[in-house]
Protein backbone atom coordinates (compact mmCIF):
# COMPACT_ATOMS: atom_id res chain seq x y z
CA UNK A 1 0.00 0.00 0.00
CA UNK A 2 3.03 2.30 0.31
CA UNK A 3 3.76 2.22 -2.91
CA UNK A 4 2.64 5.25 -4.56
CA UNK A 5 2.80 6.37 -7.56
CA UNK A 6 4.46 9.94 -7.68
CA UNK A 7 6.04 12.89 -9.67
CA UNK A 8 9.27 14.67 -8.06
CA UNK A 9 11.74 16.99 -9.24
CA UNK A 10 15.11 17.12 -8.02
CA UNK A 11 16.04 19.74 -5.27
CA UNK A 12 18.29 22.79 -5.77
CA UNK A 13 20.91 21.06 -3.50
CA UNK A 14 21.67 18.02 -1.45
CA UNK A 15 20.07 19.80 1.59
CA UNK A 16 17.23 21.33 -0.35
CA UNK A 17 14.01 21.61 1.73
CA UNK A 18 11.71 18.14 0.63
CA UNK A 19 8.00 19.13 0.00
CA UNK A 20 5.59 16.39 -0.10
CA UNK A 21 1.84 17.79 -1.85
CA UNK A 22 -1.13 16.05 -1.80
CA UNK A 23 -4.16 16.57 -3.85
CA UNK A 24 -7.81 16.88 -3.29
CA UNK A 25 -10.17 14.35 -4.30
CA UNK A 26 -10.54 14.00 -8.24
CA UNK A 27 -7.14 15.78 -8.21
CA UNK A 28 -4.01 13.62 -9.01
CA UNK A 29 -0.14 14.06 -8.64
CA UNK A 30 0.03 16.82 -11.32
CA UNK A 31 -2.61 19.03 -9.25
CA UNK A 32 0.04 20.79 -7.03
CA UNK A 33 3.44 19.53 -9.12
CA UNK A 34 3.85 22.81 -10.74
CA UNK A 35 3.33 25.50 -8.66
CA UNK A 36 5.05 23.28 -5.76
CA UNK A 37 7.82 24.99 -7.40
CA UNK A 38 7.28 28.68 -6.85
CA UNK A 39 6.09 28.24 -3.53
CA UNK A 40 8.97 27.01 -2.25
CA UNK A 41 11.85 27.48 -4.88
CA UNK A 42 13.99 25.30 -5.12
CA UNK A 43 12.71 22.24 -2.73
CA UNK A 44 12.93 18.74 -3.96
CA UNK A 45 9.29 18.25 -4.92
CA UNK A 46 6.98 14.94 -4.48
CA UNK A 47 3.89 14.62 -5.36
CA UNK A 48 2.42 11.62 -4.44
CA UNK A 49 -1.27 9.90 -6.12
CA UNK A 50 -4.38 8.66 -4.03
CA UNK A 51 -4.67 5.54 -4.46
CA UNK A 52 -8.37 4.91 -3.53
CA UNK A 53 -10.98 5.55 -5.80
CA UNK A 54 -14.40 7.05 -5.07
CA UNK A 55 -16.46 6.88 -8.38
CA UNK A 56 -13.49 7.25 -10.09
CA UNK A 57 -12.22 10.27 -8.76
CA UNK A 58 -8.76 9.76 -6.70
CA UNK A 59 -8.65 10.33 -2.66
CA UNK A 60 -5.75 9.20 0.34
CA UNK A 61 -8.67 7.06 2.05
CA UNK A 62 -12.21 5.93 2.24
CA UNK A 63 -15.40 7.32 3.48
CA UNK A 64 -18.77 6.63 3.65
CA UNK A 65 -20.43 10.31 2.90
CA UNK A 66 -19.18 13.88 3.66
CA UNK A 67 -17.01 14.16 6.71
CA UNK A 68 -17.82 10.67 7.48
CA UNK A 69 -14.64 8.24 7.56
CA UNK A 70 -13.78 5.19 7.24
CA UNK A 71 -11.47 4.87 10.13
CA UNK A 72 -10.35 1.51 9.59
CA UNK A 73 -9.17 2.25 6.68
CA UNK A 74 -7.73 6.06 7.34
CA UNK A 75 -5.36 4.68 10.03
CA UNK A 76 -3.76 2.26 7.50
CA UNK A 77 -3.33 4.72 5.14
CA UNK A 78 -1.57 7.16 7.76
CA UNK A 79 0.76 3.72 8.00
CA UNK A 80 1.32 3.43 4.09
CA UNK A 81 1.56 7.55 3.85
CA UNK A 82 3.68 8.22 6.85
CA UNK A 83 6.15 5.13 5.07
CA UNK A 84 6.12 6.67 2.04
CA UNK A 85 7.03 9.96 3.06
CA UNK A 86 9.92 8.93 5.60
CA UNK A 87 11.34 7.02 2.43
CA UNK A 88 11.40 9.61 0.78
CA UNK A 89 13.47 11.61 3.47
CA UNK A 90 15.63 8.61 3.65
CA UNK A 91 16.86 9.10 0.33
CA UNK A 92 18.38 12.61 0.49
CA UNK A 93 19.60 15.34 3.56
CA UNK A 94 16.51 17.61 3.58
CA UNK A 95 17.35 20.32 6.18
CA UNK A 96 13.36 20.48 6.47
CA UNK A 97 10.44 17.96 5.24
CA UNK A 98 7.20 20.48 4.49
CA UNK A 99 4.01 19.10 3.53
CA UNK A 100 0.92 20.82 1.22
CA UNK A 101 -2.41 19.60 0.59
CA UNK A 102 -6.20 20.72 -0.34
CA UNK A 103 -9.21 19.56 0.56
CA UNK A 104 -8.51 15.59 0.73
CA UNK A 105 -4.53 16.09 0.49
CA UNK A 106 -5.12 18.12 3.86
CA UNK A 107 -7.19 15.77 5.49
CA UNK A 108 -4.34 12.77 5.03
CA UNK A 109 -1.15 15.44 5.69
CA UNK A 110 -3.02 16.25 9.07
CA UNK A 111 -3.93 12.72 9.72
CA UNK A 112 0.03 11.96 9.34
CA UNK A 113 0.78 14.57 11.46
CA UNK A 114 -1.25 13.46 14.30
CA UNK A 115 0.30 10.12 14.31
CA UNK A 116 4.06 11.21 13.56
CA UNK A 117 4.50 14.66 14.83
CA UNK A 118 8.04 15.03 14.28
CA UNK A 119 7.45 13.80 10.61
CA UNK A 120 6.70 17.85 9.25
CA UNK A 121 8.82 20.58 10.15
CA UNK A 122 6.34 23.00 8.46
CA UNK A 123 2.35 22.19 6.52
CA UNK A 124 -0.18 24.45 4.49
CA UNK A 125 -3.06 22.70 5.20
CA UNK A 126 -5.75 24.14 2.87
CA UNK A 127 -9.76 23.78 3.94
CA UNK A 128 -8.73 20.62 5.73
CA UNK A 129 -11.80 18.64 7.52
CA UNK A 130 -11.10 16.53 10.74
CA UNK A 131 -14.24 15.11 11.81
CA UNK A 132 -12.76 13.53 15.04
CA UNK A 133 -10.32 14.72 17.96
CA UNK A 134 -7.09 14.33 17.24
CA UNK A 135 -4.76 12.78 19.83
CA UNK A 136 -2.35 14.40 22.18
CA UNK A 137 0.69 15.38 20.18
CA UNK A 138 3.91 17.53 20.77
CA UNK A 139 4.22 19.98 17.60
CA UNK A 140 6.61 22.49 19.46
CA UNK A 141 9.16 24.11 16.72
CA UNK A 142 6.58 23.22 14.32
CA UNK A 143 4.74 25.91 11.72
CA UNK A 144 1.31 25.45 10.47
CA UNK A 145 -0.92 27.10 7.99
CA UNK A 146 -4.35 26.36 8.05
CA UNK A 147 -6.42 28.34 5.02
CA UNK A 148 -10.20 28.40 4.62
CA UNK A 149 -13.33 29.72 3.37
CA UNK A 150 -15.86 31.11 5.83
CA UNK A 151 -18.75 29.70 4.04
CA UNK A 152 -17.38 26.19 3.10
CA UNK A 153 -19.98 23.89 3.28
CA UNK A 154 -17.85 20.76 3.43
CA UNK A 155 -15.46 22.20 6.00
CA UNK A 156 -17.48 24.32 8.61
CA UNK A 157 -15.76 27.45 9.78
CA UNK A 158 -15.98 26.03 13.51
CA UNK A 159 -14.31 22.83 12.87
CA UNK A 160 -11.60 24.49 11.02
CA UNK A 161 -11.06 27.06 14.15
CA UNK A 162 -10.73 23.91 16.31
CA UNK A 163 -8.08 22.39 14.11
CA UNK A 164 -6.38 25.52 14.34
CA UNK A 165 -6.80 25.80 17.80
CA UNK A 166 -5.68 22.31 18.04
CA UNK A 167 -2.98 22.94 16.51
CA UNK A 168 -1.47 26.27 18.71
CA UNK A 169 -2.58 24.38 22.08
CA UNK A 170 0.15 21.27 20.94
CA UNK A 171 2.61 23.74 20.54
CA UNK A 172 2.76 24.80 16.93
CA UNK A 173 3.12 28.10 15.65
CA UNK A 174 0.13 28.54 13.97
CA UNK A 175 -1.42 30.73 11.38
CA UNK A 176 -5.18 30.46 9.88
CA UNK A 177 -5.99 32.98 6.99
CA UNK A 178 -9.84 32.84 6.18
CA UNK A 179 -11.40 34.17 2.36
CA UNK A 180 -15.01 34.44 2.06
CA UNK A 181 -15.88 31.98 -0.19
CA UNK A 182 -16.20 28.20 0.31
CA UNK A 183 -14.17 25.00 -0.47
CA UNK A 184 -12.42 26.89 -3.90
CA UNK A 185 -8.79 27.03 -3.76
CA UNK A 186 -8.71 31.32 -4.12
CA UNK A 187 -5.59 33.05 -4.89
CA UNK A 188 -4.94 34.67 -2.16
CA UNK A 189 -4.51 31.31 -0.43
CA UNK A 190 -1.77 30.58 -2.49
CA UNK A 191 -0.09 34.06 -1.94
CA UNK A 192 -0.17 33.38 2.00
CA UNK A 193 0.97 29.77 1.52
CA UNK A 194 4.19 31.56 -0.19
CA UNK A 195 4.66 33.93 1.92
CA UNK A 196 4.51 31.19 4.66
CA UNK A 197 6.68 29.07 3.02
CA UNK A 198 9.26 31.62 1.53
CA UNK A 199 11.85 31.87 4.32
CA UNK A 200 12.40 28.12 3.88
CA UNK A 201 13.10 28.45 -0.08
CA UNK A 202 16.63 27.15 -0.57
CA UNK A 203 19.49 29.55 -1.44
CA UNK A 204 21.24 28.74 -4.49
CA UNK A 205 24.77 28.10 -4.18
Amino acid sequence: MADYHYRQTKGAAEQAPLFVVFHGTGGDENQFFDVAGELLAGARVVAPRGDVSEGGALRYFRRSGEGVYDMDDLALRITAMTAFVEARKAEGKPRQVVGLGYSNGANILAAVQFAAPGLFDATVLMHPLIPFMPPDADFAGKRVLITAGRHDPMAPAAVTQGLSDYFAGHGAQTALFWHQGGHELRPEELREAQGFLGPLATIRA
